[in-house]
């Protein structure tokens, strides 16, 4: 969209892009309490894998939930970027991302 388009229907963003900041998403009712889910599951010491159909808002959920976790003291939230990997490599990913030596 270009910037005349988002003034026409009062835009401040482009939504259809992926770097929308995440001020500018909405937050429902829903994503709030998954959101509290996760930080539950979290402080116990658990892990959470999110799946679904294309298209139902997984990464932006996801990006929510990371701004909410870095809030966060003593939490560190990761991006695996090769799941399909075989185990020695996904241990091996997840040092990397964590900052812990395998």
């Amino acid at each position: 969209m270009t910037r005349p388009l988002l003034s026409v229907y009062g835009l401040k963003w482009n939504p259809f892009t992926a770097d929308l900041p995440a001020d500018a998403l909405w937050r429902t009712a829903e994503i709030e309490h998954f959101c509290w889910r996760i930080e539950q599951q979290v402080r116990d010491g658990g892990f959470a894998l999110i799946t679904g159909e294309s298209g139902t808002g997984k990464s932006v959920t996801l990006r929510l939930l990371t701004r909410h976790l870095q809030t966060m003291p003593d939490i560190v939230a990761g991006v695996l970027s090769r799941p399909q990997s075989n185990i020695p490599d996904f241990y091996r990913e997840m040092g990397e991302v964590f900052g812990v030596p395998v």
